[in-house]
């Protein structure tokens, strides 16, 4: 199974560079998972529209959590972590917060039990192992304010769960 992530799309409407970037990067994935600040309702629904495959998954094409900068309307909708089954592993989901120094050992500590914590917050890729659990931002696909590069991430589930970073032309 293939899972499309992004994070920090920081966008007000769903725009012609949102939809290139699921078109090109995520037209072979089963589902996707945004780990917050989408900022606008109107890129919830154009995420949660989105026909995947054929998934068949039973909590549907899209797992996702409000960040910071999210409009209330996003916030009202969307939790602010949560734990995903995919296959025979736990991930959890959370956006994060504060400086990102130190922001790994923070969202850790937000749960139990998981094999992968996807998070974002940051705008910058990790894609790295420690202490057991991979963690895993894909930084942002189109907000450079605080990130050299744009970039989404493909985690892989198989016997073992993996994560590649995509950087963005």
């Amino acid at each position: 199974m293939k899972i499309g992530v992004l994070s920090d799309t920081h966008l007000v409407k769903v725009n012609p560079r949102l939809r290139e970037i699921v078109n090109v990067y995520f037209a072979e994935t089963d589902m996707i998972i945004h780990a917050g600040d989408l900022v606008a309702v109107d890129v919830l629904q154009y995420l949660q529209g989105l026909d995947l495959r054929g998934s068949s998954l039973k909590h549907g094409n899209l797992e996702a959590v409000h960040g910071n900068m999210d409009h209330p309307d996003v916030r009202n909708l969307l939790p602010r972590k949560r734990v995903i089954t995919v296959g025979p592993f736990r991930i959890g989901l959370i956006h994060g917060w504060g400086s990102p120094s130190g922001i790994e050992e923070r969202i850790k500590d937000q749960f139990q039990e998981v094999q992968c914590i996807v998070f974002g917050h940051t705008h910058n890729p990790v894609n790295r192992w420690k202490d057991g659990i991979l963690f895993f931002n894909p930084g942002s696909p189109t907000d450079k304010r605080y990130a050299r590069d744009n970039s989404v991430g493909i985690l892989e589930i198989g016997n073992e769960i993996s994560g590649n970073i995509i950087p963005l032309q």
